[in-house]
């Protein structure tokens, strides 16, 4: 659900202004039989372009994966929690 509470399905997805760098990356190297490591391997390659592109330098990530096991949080750079 969008922030207008428009529901529609879509296979991936990303908010804000880092949308604009994002999607084109995700569009290019999204597969339907992605693995695991492949998707994390694509939200590694938005990290890398909005570092490249973005207006601010953001130096911590979480990358949180949800599946049928349940939640779990990967770290990317910095940890969130020292700073």
């Amino acid at each position: 659900m969008e922030y207008l509470a428009a529901l529609s399905k879509v296979k991936y997805g990303c908010q804000g202004y880092s949308s604009n760098f994002c999607l084109s990356v995700m569009d290019k190297e999204y597969q339907e039989d992605c693995s695991e490591e492949a998707a994390i391997d694509i939200v590694k390659k938005c990290i890398h372009e909005l570092e490249t592109r973005f207006l601010l330098a953001q130096p911590n990530f979480i990358i949180k994966v949800i599946d049928k096991h349940g939640t779990r949080v990967i770290s990317y750079g910095a940890d969130p929690d020292d700073n």
